[in-house]
């Protein structure tokens, strides 16, 4: 499950950082298995086989991957990866999908409930913006077989 850390293009939240305000809040580490840092380097927090802590309800079955970022310099949603960043996030999630074929990448917004029953969660329903793109849609070619009706030619990065 993709997430961003909610910090402003104009601040800095390190990896270690991230990992101290976790620790403040009781927790026994990072709630992410994977930080990646806007200069594009992967750092491992929980192991694996620990269970996360990045998504109510949802911790026992997911691997949790954070990038740094989320926010515009005014604090607005907004897809801030850098270049390296999205090129380690699809290097880790090429790994990940390699050593689990059937996972699912979507978003913690993905997760929202389905508001109005049509079998969709539409942006109006999104508790949260995280991870602030379109999880599905960016890494739809890395999704099991038969999941998404889109045509592979269709989808661009």
């Amino acid at each position: 499950m993709l997430h961003c850390s909610g910090t402003r293009t104009t601040q800095s939240y390190t990896f270690r950082r991230c990992k101290e305000d976790h620790l403040k809040r009781g927790w026994k580490d990072i709630g992410y298995h994977y930080y990646i840092t806007r200069d594009g380097q992967v750092h491992e927090g929980r192991p694996l086989w620990q269970e996360g802590a990045h998504c109510k309800g949802h911790n026992k079955h997911s691997i949790g991957i954070c990038y740094e970022g989320g926010l515009d310099a005014l604090g607005n949603a907004c897809d801030t990866r850098t270049k390296a960043q999205r090129e380690s996030m699809r290097a880790l999630l090429t790994r990940l999908h390699d050593q689990f074929p059937s996972t699912i990448i979507m978003g913690h917004r993905d997760l929202s409930p389905d508001l109005d029953g049509d079998g969709h969660v539409e942006p109006e329903e999104w508790l949260k913006f995280c991870p602030c793109f379109d999880a599905l849609w960016d890494y739809g070619d890395l999704e099991p077989e038969g999941l998404l009706d889109w045509p592979s030619d269709s989808m661009e990065n």
